[in-house]
């Protein structure tokens, strides 16, 4: 319930995890083979799904530098220096400055929801069938009313992304600012180097993040071709 109020993204993630823990300690208290398999399974998703959220965090906060964010509530933060992404209103209309990267974390998030036919949905379905299994019909119903108020919180992440329009504006002290590198053709000091010039929204993210976040969303979506324990 504490997710509902949350601001901070970050925060929102942690008492979200609470949740997710309910239904590994559910699949974990049943104690058979189906809900041992569950137990694995979905540890293994969210570890996963989890890690791609806060990679594509970090992604947004380094594509965000380019960018100015002046609202007040962003100001007033005591230690907005210590993290690019910090609020959900950050990601406010974030599909507008980079699509790829807001549909990379929408997926990784309805995938926390628990939306078919993503590998969440897999996993929360094996946990629900092994209770249901066993008799514990009480708390299955407990865990589908957490996943449904969790969904509420969630799908407000993704509201900001794309219903709105984004507050960023280009940052005048880095908009005219030139940069300069040098390409060397190999390792040896005596070697020729080329000079190139290059402006600050040249700078894309580096290809292992790129890949990263690739890979496990795409493990994320294509579970659905695979859909066995």
């Amino acid at each position: 319930m504490l997710g509902l109020s949350q601001v901070r993204i970050k925060r929102l993630f942690a008492y979200s995890t609470i949740s997710h823990v309910g239904f590994i300690l559910l699949a974990l208290t049943i104690n058979s083979i189906e809900s041992i398999q569950a137990f694995i399974f979905y540890l293994m998703q969210y570890s996963i799904s989890n890690l791609n959220a806060f990679i594509i965090l970090i992604s947004i906060g380094f594509s965000l530098f380019y960018y100015s964010n002046d609202t007040e509530e962003y100001k007033q933060l005591a230690e907005k220096d210590n993290s690019p992404i910090q609020l959900v209103s950050q990601l406010k209309g974030y599909f507008y400055i980079n699509p790829a990267l807001a549909l990379s974390l929408t997926i990784t998030i309805f995938s926390f929801v628990g939306i078919p036919p993503l590998i969440g949905f897999f996993a929360k379905q094996m946990v629900l069938s092994a209770a249901l299994d066993s008799g514990y019909v009480f708390m299955a119903l407990v865990a589908i009313l957490t996943s449904v108020i969790s969904a509420v919180y969630y799908l407000n992440i993704i509201k900001q992304i794309f219903f709105y329009q984004p507050d960023y504006k280009i940052n005048e002290d880095t908009k005219n600012l030139s940069l300069h590198a040098n390409i060397v053709r190999d390792y040896s000091f005596t070697a020729e180097s080329e000079k190139l010039t290059f402006k600050v929204d040249s700078i894309v993210l580096s290809s292992p993040l790129t890949l990263t976040i690739s890979s496990l969303t795409l493990i994320i979506v294509i579970f659905m071709f695979i859909p066995g324990e």
